[in-house]
């Protein structure tokens, strides 16, 4: 009677077979391995952080250009974006703005039509004429940011995902501040 199991010969021939198909499909070209997409996603979001700080602290310079009479009350918020922006940096680099020292602030107050003369910073919407106005402008900004950083948190790595939530905190707290009043008591 013939015998129906393979021969040693037969499964070895064929584990090695196997072992070599394997071998040869790991080394084509189909991709990256997988632990290596979470790399460029979480430097792809570092950077859109640190471009979108730097979007609000050219909004942060613009406004106190504008209105000189805020920058003493702008230059503590504008500091901490500035070290937002270091801090989302990859490798903690300087943030990619000008110096992250406060503008001076002018003892004399901006006459109306100047403020509307402060040129924008590209693609940004233009800082409104009046102080207070410009206040809920920046405020806004601060908060749509917020906003959406929690929102990326989501699909965030952990370390930087604890980093944008922090930062969205302040953003809040820096919205409310911008659109409170200065010295008043709750």
């Amino acid at each position: 009677m013939p015998s129906i199991l393979p021969s040693r010969r037969g499964l070895l021939a064929g584990a090695a077979g196997i072992a070599g198909a394997a071998l040869l499909s790991g080394c084509s070209d189909d991709g990256p391995p997988a632990a290596e997409p979470e790399v460029p996603l979480e430097r792809r979001m570092r950077e859109t952080a640190v471009r979108e700080s730097g979007r609000l602290l050219e909004r942060y310079d613009a406004t106190s250009a504008a209105h000189p009479a805020l920058a003493q009350r702008l230059a503590p918020l504008r500091a901490s974006v500035a070290a937002h922006t270091a801090a989302l940096a990859d490798g903690g680099s300087p943030a990619p703005s000008r110096s992250a020292a406060a503008p001076s602030p002018s003892p004399s107050p901006v006459p109306s039509g100047a403020a509307a003369a402060a040129p924008p910073a590209p693609g940004a919407s233009p800082v409104p004429a009046a102080a207070a106005e410009a206040l809920t402008a920046l405020a806004d900004a601060e908060r749509s940011l917020a906003e959406a950083r929690t929102i990326s948190l989501a699909g965030a790595p952990g370390e930087l995902a604890r980093m944008l939530a922090s930062v969205a905190a302040c953003g809040h707290v820096h919205a409310y501040l911008l659109t409170s009043t200065p010295g008043a008591s709750s």
